[in-house]
């Protein structure tokens, strides 16, 4: 699997587009593109690679994950996933929005929800999923066991973890959730957050002080 990465919105928001060898189809996961400019940039990698969007994930539908979530289904007609769990994020983005000078929008809502018993699968390619509540009450991190690489959402980032003080959040949760389902993955594998740079499990487990005890 090969995932690309662009950053996007004022929250500077990690976007993923996912792809293998073996078809010219892809998944995009978390769209922060919130303007003309950071969709034509979306547009132009998906169109120069000549790729085939076939399905939209939300790891979790907070404000800086979903901005482009209306135009993606809007351009390619494609489903979207999430958890239920994350649909009063959904319903709340009209009230967020003013909070942070934005003006209110809207995302669609999931064509379909999500959960651990679930997989992903498109091309060749199959991500499980796992639940992670504690940055958000229906974070998930959609994990390819085949490559050792996971899309973690902001559950966990390079030296540090999501925040906890945001409504839904939960330290002990999160802390409970990093533990019992990231740090479980082996050493070598590759996480990419929600936001800043990539990391891996090894880096973390080792040298992440929210994590040394």
């Amino acid at each position: 699997m090969n995932v690309h990465s662009f950053t996007f919105n004022l929250f500077s928001e990690n976007t993923y587009i996912l792809t293998d060898n073996h078809s010219k189809q892809c998944v995009i996961i978390d769209p922060g593109c919130s303007n003309y400019y950071e969709q034509n940039i979306l547009m132009d990698f998906i169109q120069n690679q000549q790729l085939k969007p076939v399905l939209l994930l939300n790891t979790h539908c907070h404000i800086d994950h979903v901005f482009g979530n209306q135009w993606v289904k809007d351009t390619f007609n494609i489903p979207f996933y999430a958890h239920q769990k994350e649909i009063d994020n959904l319903h709340k983005l009209p009230m967020y929005a003013p909070m942070f000078g934005i003006p209110p929008f809207h995302s669609p809502f999931p064509d379909k929800y999500i959960d651990e018993k679930d997989t992903i699968t498109f091309s060749k390619t199959t991500l499980t999923i796992l639940f992670t509540p504690g940055h958000s009450v229906g974070s998930i991190c959609f994990y390819h066991a085949d490559s050792h690489q996971i899309i973690s959402g902001d559950v966990l980032f390079n030296g540090s973890i999501g925040r906890y003080d945001l409504p839904g959040g939960n330290f002990y949760t999160l802390i409970e959730s990093i533990k019992t389902k990231l740090l479980t993955l082996p050493n070598q594998t590759t996480v990419y957050s929600g936001h800043g740079p990539a990391t891996t499990i090894g880096h973390e487990r080792y040298n992440n002080p929210f994590l040394i005890s």
